[in-house]
């Protein structure tokens, strides 16, 4: 594994999120100092701190991962739950309403 893709792409997560690496680390249960470690590729998080930054970060692993494993189709998956998660209740039937559009004209 690549650990300078992954330090990116969570560094990248991050300041998408509008998260400092000290608040991040906060929320983490860590050092500030181990956090940016990661983030430059020096250090590989352990399995259950890689989830604690997910979660903390509120994105799959997938998402963290795609510059690691680009070849999944995992990543557009992510990216529509993103937007899912970010929709209001309106734009949710809206979008709802066209992808079963969308799958039904597919489908015939």
């Amino acid at each position: 594994m690549d650990k300078k893709l992954l330090g990116r792409q969570i560094n990248r997560a991050r300041k998408d999120r509008g998260l400092t690496s000290e608040k991040l680390s906060e929320a983490c249960n860590i050092n500030a100092t181990y956090l940016r470690q990661i983030e430059s590729g020096a250090k590989t998080p352990s399995l259950p701190m890689f989830v604690s930054i997910c979660r903390a970060l509120k994105v799959s692993p997938s998402y963290l991962l795609v510059d690691v494993l680009p070849d999944t189709d995992i990543h557009d998956m992510d990216m529509l739950l993103e937007l899912w998660q970010t929709a209001t209740p309106k734009q949710i039937k809206i979008i709802t309403a066209m992808v079963k559009s969308a799958l039904d004209n597919i489908n015939e």
